[in-house]
C-alpha cells in the first residue's frame, strides 16, 4: 500500500504538518507519542512478567 512512499512525499507532508500545526505544537506531539509508546511497551513487559508466573 505504501510501497510507492519515499522521502520526497514524507518531506512535503512535513512541512505541511510544520505548516498547519507550527514546530512547537510538533514537538509537544512527538513527546506525547514518545511517552504513550514507553508506557505501552512498559505495560506489555508487566503483562508478560505476570502470565509467565
Amino acid at each position: 500500500m505504501f510501497n510507492n512512499i519515499g522521502w520526497p512525499e514524507f518531506a512535503i507532508v512535513g512541512f505541511i504538518l510544520l505548516l498547519l500545526f507550527g514546530s512547537k505544537k510538533i514537538v509537544e506531539l512527538a513527546r506525547g507519542l514518545g511517552e504513550s509508546t514507553k508506557e505501552l511497551k512498559r505495560a506489555k513487559n508487566e503483562f508478560s512478567k505476570a502470565k509467565e508466573e
